[in-house]
C-alpha cells in the first residue's frame, strides 16, 4: 500500500501543573522497596547486562520465554488503585507525577509483569494543541469544543515543546525508567490519529460516531486536514516519550472498529503508517506496537506493510493462528486472550494462555489480553495469567524450543 504523507494535537490542565507532587492525604509507599519486591525472583531481567525480555522480543530476537504485560493493567480492578481513583479525578492522577508513577508500578510489583506502562490516557496530549477535555466519572471523556470545521483545524496549536506543555510526561517516564532499573521494559503509548480525531470530532465516546462519520462522508477534507495535524503532533509526542525513557511505544487505534476495511484504508492506516515511518526514522531501534481494536477484517491491510518492523497487537476477536499465517513466522505478534477469561477458573485461564502461545508459534509473541483488563477482574487471575507466561519457557511446557508455527503439546 502506498504511504500517505500526513501531519499532527494535545491538552493540559493548567490547574494541575501547579498541583502538589503528592496525593493529598495519601501516603505513597517507598518505591525502592517496591522495586526490590518486583525484581526479587523475577525472570524479566534476564540477568547482568542483558536487556529486558519484553524489549528483546519486541525487537524480533529469540528469547527464553514469552513475555507478558496487560493492557489497562493499572486499573480499578486493583484494590490499591481504587485507593486513588475513589478520591481523585483521572487527570489529577495521570498528570501528577508521583501518583502516576505509583499507579504505573502497582501491577509490576503485584504481578511481576515484563512491561511497565505509563499511567496516562490517549487524550493527554490534546490540551497542548488547544483541545481541552474533562473525564466525567461514569461517562468518560467529554470535549466541550469539538473540532468539526477547517477553521477549527486551522486554529489548533502545534506541539512544539512537549517538555513545557506536558511537563509531567518526562518526569513520569524518566522516574519509571529508574525505578524498573532494567528488570522490566518501560512502555509509553499514544492514540492513533484516527482515534484521536474521532474523539475530538464527536466530543465524547459514542457507539455510532454519527457526527464524525457525517463529516467523513460530506466533508472528508476536514477529517484529512485534522488527521494530518494530529500525525505531526504525535510524531513529536512519541519522540518525547522515547527521549524521556520509554523503550517501546504502543499505538492504540481504539476506534478502528468504527471503520469498514475500505474506510480504514483511507482514514486510519495511512496516517498510522506515516506516523510509524517518521518515528522509525527519527528514533531508529525503538520498537512500536500497533494495536487496532476491531482489527478483524483489516489484518490483511496491515500485512501489506513492506517492512515487518512493527509489533502487531491483536484484539480478542482476532484469531492468533490466522494472524501468524498472514503475517509470517518472523512477525512479532501481541495478544490476544479474551479478558473475560480472567473471570474464569484457573484451568480455563491456563487453557486459553497455552492455546494462545501455541497458535502464535511459541516465539516472536508477547502475551497480552485482547482488550483492557475489565473492572472487577480478580487480581489472583491476573497474577496467575502472568505466572503462566513465566512458566512458558520451561522444558515441555511450550514451543520455545521448536520450529515456529509447529503445533506442540502443552
Amino acid at each position: 500500500m502506498a504511504s500517505m504523507v500526513v501531519r499532527g494535537p494535545a491538552l493540559v490542565s493548567t490547574t494541575l501543573l501547579g498541583a502538589p507532587s503528592r496525593c493529598p492525604g495519601c501516603a505513597l509507599p517507598r518505591r525502592s522497596s517496591a522495586r526490590a519486591a518486583a525484581g526479587e525472583g523475577s525472570e524479566a531481567s534476564g540477568g547482568g547486562a542483558k536487556e529486558p525480555l519484553l524489549l528483546r522480543v519486541a525487537r524480533g530476537e529469540e528469547a527464553e520465554r514469552t513475555p507478558v504485560w496487560l493492557m489497562r493493567q493499572a486499573g480499578r480492578y486493583m484494590a490499591d488503585f481504587r485507593k486513588f481513583s475513589d478520591r481523585l479525578s483521572f487527570r489529577e492522577r495521570s498528570e501528577t507525577a508521583d501518583i502516576a508513577i505509583e499507579l504505573s508500578l502497582q501491577p509490576w510489583t503485584a504481578f511481576q509483569t515484563d512491561g511497565v506502562i505509563m499511567f496516562s490516557d490517549i487524550l493527554t496530549p490534546l490540551p497542548a494543541i488547544g483541545i481541552e477535555f474533562n473525564m466525567i466519572k461514569g461517562k468518560g471523556p467529554v470535549i466541550s469544543s469539538p473540532i468539526r470545521t477547517l477553521e477549527d483545524v486551522k486554529n489548533l496549536k502545534t506541539l512544539d515543546d512537549p517538555a513545557q506543555s506536558l511537563p509531567f510526561i518526562s518526569e513520569i517516564l524518566s522516574s519509571l525508567r529508574k525505578e524498573v532499573d532494567g528488570k522490566a521494559t518501560l512502555l509509553g503509548f499514544v492514540g492513533t490519529p484516527w482515534t484521536l480525531a474521532a474523539y475530538a470530532m464527536e466530543g465524547m465516546s459514542d457507539k455510532s460516531l454519527v457526527k464524525t462519520k457525517t463529516i467523513m462522508l460530506h466533508h472528508p477534507e476536514v477529517l484529512h486536514a485534522f488527521l494530518r495535524h494530529l500525525t505531526d503532533m504525535l510524531v513529536t509526542y512519541i519522540c518525547h516519550q522515547i527521549d524521556s525513557g520509554a523503550q517501546i511505544v504502543q499505538l492504540f487505534d481504539s476506534w478502528a472498529h468504527h471503520l469498514s476495511p475500505e474506510q480504514f484504508c483511507e482514514f486510519s492506516w495511512p496516517y498510522a503508517e506515516e506516523l510509524i515511518d517518521r518515528v522509525k526514522s527519527a528514533r531508529p531501534g525503538v520498537p512500536l506496537i500497533f494495536h487496532a481494536n476491531g482489527g478483524t477484517g483489516k489484518l490483511h491491510i496491515v500485512a501489506q506493510r513492506a517492512h515487518q518492523d512493527v509489533v502487531v497487537g491483536l484484539d480478542w476477536a482476532s484469531e492468533m493462528r490466522e494472524a501468524r499465517s498472514q503475517l509470517g513466522a518472523g512477525a512479532v505478534l501481541q495478544g490476544n486472550v479474551d479478558p473475560m477469561v480472567l473471570f474464569g477458573p484457573e484451568d480455563a485461564i491456563r487453557r486459553a494462555v497455552e492455546q494462545n502461545i501455541r497458535d502464535a508459534g511459541g516465539k516472536h509473541h508477547i502475551l497480552n489480553v485482547g482488550h483492557g483488563v475489565i473492572q472487577g477482574t480478580p487480581e489472583d487471575s491476573v497474577k496467575f495469567f502472568c505466572q503462566l507466561a513465566r512458566e512458558s519457557g520451561r522444558a515441555g511446557n511450550t514451543s520455545h524450543n521448536a520450529r515456529s508455527g509447529e503445533l506442540l503439546q502443552v
